[in-house]
């Protein structure tokens, strides 16, 4: 089969995705509106989701048995596995490192030594650090989150608004760093090097992120602390959080720097009398069943995205974009839609690159787009959308560590940094000041014919 077979998509099977999205956001914002506290905790997500997996049972066709075999595939796929065990290591991590005195440790520490006005660019300029590092944004938050729960409550600032800050700066480092799965996934697709990706991504991704620190450091509020205030802490309370950040960004295994963090912070509060043998593992498990909410959510979408998939949903989108595409400036709004839509279809950006990484690279061989230019819009529009859904695996989280104290809707109008990222995405479409490199190294058309051309027969 050639490359360039265009399947036929069926637009019927993003049905069962928009009837979740229609109740669980539709009965949110109804809510919302009429002043109902935690509105979108109402009707819960779990539930919500699973009656769009419902009616997908309905619709499809296939037996129940194969219906069965494609949601189970989509629930048990790797990339969901990961998340999930992130979310439960996460949640254990935050819970006993609180209950040992270590969050206000760290947040005292800080307001000692960071001038108030400066947190939250502080905040987004750690997270940012610590995901170029690692290359993981779900790391970088499940590591930073919490702190940045302790600062909120110390300081008076915006809780949504704080999460919303470690949020952009844990994606600006999982679009960024040359170690994320999503650059991994890009480069792979497209045929290019890690190193090009990342000479023409950075003239988009760090515009992106001075021009989001100018305006935390207009907009970010008053905070209520007071810069000559005494705070007292311990400084081998905070050694947990030393150890998880330095272990993560000298690229640490994820499950490794989040299971020693459980555990040296239970030694540290057992030998310091905040925990016990008993009240460890019980602390333990409270970090695990506050994240019973988002564990369910990224399996059952999982499930649903599979079964949405395989009856032809996303080839549906797949074809309309295609359409529409009849020059370079259109190819490359295409293939950053394209990816856009796949992410808030299946909230994984680094599956929706894998899904649409073959059909970019013939919309670029075709259109004569750079392929390293196709590379970096793949990525930069699936961290953007990817960090901005309600039900991603990003927003979750934060909502999951903050026990529901922030919603969805709350986060999003804060995002500054993936909205003027997204900005700067598109104009760099009209406006080539990304493409230095372009312009130095053209590429050779030539021969990427010839090797399509050996793809393609």
């Amino acid at each position: 089969m050639k490359n360039t077979e265009i399947k036929k998509g069926n637009a019927k099977a993003l049905f069962p995705f928009i009837i979740f999205l229609a109740i669980y956001l539709g009965t949110g914002i109804v809510l919302n509106l009429r002043g109902v506290n935690n509105a979108f905790y109402q009707f819960p997500m779990p539930v919500a989701v699973s009656i769009g997996v419902v009616i997908a049972f309905m619709m499809f066709e296939g037996t129940m048995e194969e219906k069965m075999n494609t949601f189970l595939t989509g629930l048990g796929e790797r990339n969901i596995m990961i998340m999930c065990m992130i979310y439960l290591l996460a949640g254990g991590f935050s819970t006993v490192s609180s209950a040992m005195g270590g969050v206000d440790s760290v947040v005292n520490l800080g307001l000692s030594l960071i001038p108030v006005q400066f947190i939250t660019i502080g905040l987004f300029l750690i997270s940012g650090f610590i995901s170029v590092s690692t290359g993981t944004s779900m790391g970088t938050l499940a590591a930073v989150a919490p702190i940045a729960l302790g600062f909120a409550d110390k300081t008076g600032l915006s809780l949504p608004f704080i999460m919303a800050v470690v949020i952009g700066g844990s994606m600006f480092g999982d679009n960024l760093s040359i170690i994320s799965d999503t650059t991994i996934a890009a480069t792979t697709t497209q045929g290019v090097k890690m190193r090009d990706k990342f000479r023409i991504n950075i003239y988009i991704a760090i515009p992106a992120a001075i021009i989001t620190m100018i305006l935390l450091f207009f907009f970010s509020g008053t905070p209520e602390a007071i810069q000559t205030a005494e705070y007292s802490y311990s400084l081998v309370k905070i050694i947990p959080y030393l150890f998880v950040l330095m272990f993560a960004v000298m690229g640490g295994n994820v499950f490794v720097v989040l299971t020693s963090g459980i555990v040296l912070s239970g030694i540290i509060g057992i030998f310091y009398g905040d925990l016990t043998f008993l009240t460890f593992p019980q602390e333990i498990y409270n970090g695990f069943t506050s994240m019973i909410n988002v564990f369910l959510v990224s399996l059952i979408t999982g499930g649903l995205a599979e079964m949405m998939r395989k009856a032809g949903g996303l080839q549906f989108i797949v074809n309309s974009i295609s359409k529409k595409i009849n020059s370079k400036n259109t190819a490359e709004l295409g293939i950053a839609g394209l990816i856009a839509i796949t992410d808030a279809a299946i909230a994984n950006n680094t599956v929706s690159i894998i899904i649409n990484g073959p059909i970019a690279k013939n919309i670029s061989t075709k259109f004569k787009v750079d392929p390293r230019r196709s590379a970096v819009l793949l990525d930069i529009f699936a961290c953007v959308m990817q960090g901005a859904l309600p039900y991603g695996a990003q927003i979750l989280l934060v909502m999951g560590l903050t026990e529901g104290a922030v919603g969805p809707f709350q986060i999003i109008p804060l995002l500054w940094y993936q909205g003027i990222l997204a900005v700067i995405g598109i104009a760099s479409i009209y406006i080539p000041f990304a493409d230095s490199l372009i312009r130095k190294e053209p590429w050779d058309w030539e021969e990427e014919d010839e090797v399509m051309e050996v793809v393609n027969n």
